[in-house]
């Protein structure tokens, strides 16, 4: 079994006992902070750790516990919700499940403010955000306090994360400062351009100070660089701006410096042993005993499988719950059958169950209509392992195939940089998974999309690099189910972004519903 030695994930008494739901932004402590911190320095560490599993974990007591409310713990996890909103809205994956609104993801049909998960995600920010904001007030006002600095910046940093996704999937909310904290009245609307630029600013300024390496799963230069460079990619989308030149300039300090490089083994980036991966430059960390979540890869691993149609015991899962399958938009860039699949070289083709399974979906709440995805799985690359109920599979947020692509995309929108080297990049990438290599002609905007299904579908990125490439709404481009038509049909633009809960409008009067919901 992988050591968890690289981050203790302590639910330790101090932290939050409540949530912090429906934008009420002050946390609840059995002590204050200044009284733990003057006790305990060293205390920091484990209030931090907790800021990172939040990304990963659902509560601080086990699987069935939550920081946010809801009715099944194991559903309000942060990874779970980006990739319900990121993955099932767009072309990659279909869940069969349908229950109390994710038929209104899988089909990207019918969204409304009162569904669960647009509020379970909207929930986890506004968690995470005042939880990074009370340590940071407390830490600005503390006295000595080993690495304070460092602990500060991975702060910084995580709270910066959190926000991004609320510019991503929102576009607006409230902006919660170390300034404001703590405020009695009801904080102002925020909106996309004043959430950028907060964590454009918060960003650079962390980049500056933090250390170029760091332990495994923890925030690093190259960390923060991705997620600046993350920001520059989509601001023609989020503010109207083409930052393609600094999301150049960003992602190749990390290609250059961040000393990473692509794994041998495509398939250990995705195995319970992918901490050994040179290629993951930020992961969400898993654990099959000490980080136990129906939130993390759990997610993805189980609920890819079946013990209907599969041999779930190969890929290290003791439980399949009949759930998540890929559609023809994914599987159908190697071949137009199972058996053309079977036959592309490429070893990210092989990474789908055909057996008892259709090659169309026709019926999506039918699990034998399309391919699950085995991409992610809970047994080891690199050794043999055993089966186990939870993942120990850490999730890659951001790895170096991902900054390859982001430069080459760059490059060809005009942004600078070298096409040479952009191909490199590419060829790098398909060379690793025994895909031909292309040549410079090749390299067009929609064979970069096409490449990044090929190589990051189901790491949450989809929805996001559709809507850049204008393929999200209207009629561009139609995947199965699109629409909630069986053959995919034209969506409105209003579906760019996610309505605004209904428990965020009732908690704070001054943010307004997106357009059209």
């Amino acid at each position: 079994m992988k050591r968890y030695n690289k981050i203790i994930l302590l639910a330790i008494s101090i932290l939050l006992f409540g949530s912090c739901t429906n934008l009420d932004v002050t946390p609840r402590y059995e002590l204050t902070l200044e009284n733990l911190l003057a006790q305990d320095p060293n205390a920091v560490n484990g209030l931090v750790s907790k800021m990172y599993g939040t990304f990963a974990l659902t509560g601080p007591s086990g699987p069935g516990s939550s920081d946010i409310s809801g009715p099944d713990a194991g559903e309000t996890g942060f990874l779970r919700g980006i990739i319900n909103l990121e993955d099932f809205t767009a072309d990659a994956v279909k869940n069969r499940w349908g229950d109390d609104g994710l038929d209104q993801l899988t089909t990207t049909n019918s969204w409304t403010p009162s569904n669960k998960f647009f509020r379970y995600l909207f929930d986890r920010v506004y968690f995470t955000v005042p939880q990074c904001t009370q340590i940071l007030k407390t830490l600005n006002s503390a006295g000595n306090i080993p690495n304070k600095d460092k602990y500060v910046a991975e702060l910084r940093f995580l709270r910066s994360l959190a926000y991004f996704y609320m510019i991503d999937c929102f576009g607006k909310g409230v902006l919660v400062t170390t300034e404001n904290y703590g405020s009695l009245d009801p904080l102002p609307e925020a909106n996309r351009i004043q959430l950028f630029n907060y964590v454009e600013s918060e960003l650079l300024s962390v980049e500056q100070s933090i250390s170029l390496t760091s332990d495994y799963g923890r925030v690093n230069k190259s960390v923060v660089r991705m997620l600046l460079a993350k920001l520059y990619l989509n601001a023609e989308v989020y503010i109207g701006q083409n930052r393609y030149a600094d999301c150049i300039t960003f992602v190749n300090k990390v290609i250059t410096e961040g000393n990473y490089s692509l794994a041998p083994n495509y398939l250990l980036n995705f195995s319970a042993d992918n901490n050994l991966s040179p290629e993951i430059i930020y992961p969400l960390l898993a654990d099959s005993l000490n980080s136990q979540s129906y939130g993390n890869t759990t997610y993805i691993v189980n609920g890819s499988m079946s013990s209907d149609t599969m041999n779930i015991s190969l890929f290290g899962a003791t439980d399949g719950w009949t759930g998540h399958r890929s559609t023809k938009a994914w599987y159908g860039l190697y071949g137009d059958s199972a058996a053309t699949i079977a036959a592309n070289p490429d070893v990210r083709a092989s990474l789908f169950w055909t057996t008892q399974h259709n090659y169309d979906m026709n019926d999506y709440k039918k699990w034998k209509d399309g391919y699950p995805s085995t991409k992610f799985r809970n047994t080891s690359a690199l050794s043999v392992s055993g089966a186990t109920r939870f993942s120990s599979t850490d999730f890659p947020m951001f790895r170096l195939a991902d900054a390859y692509l982001m430069y080459a995309e760059c490059v060809v929108r005009g942004a600078g940089g070298s096409i040479g080297q952009a191909l490199q990049y590419v060829n790098a990438i398909r060379t690793r998974s025994n895909a031909s290599t292309i040549v410079q002609s090749d390299l067009s905007l929609d064979f970069i999309l096409d490449e990044r299904a090929r190589e990051l579908n189901l790491e949450g990125h989809r929805r996001t690099d559709l809507i850049r490439f204008n393929k999200f709404t209207g009629n561009a481009y139609i995947w199965p189910w699109k629409g909630g038509a069986v053959n995919g049909t034209s969506i409105p633009d209003t579906y760019k972004l996610f309505p605004i809960p209904l428990t965020a409008l009732g908690a704070n009067p001054n943010i307004t519903q997106n357009p059209g919901y």
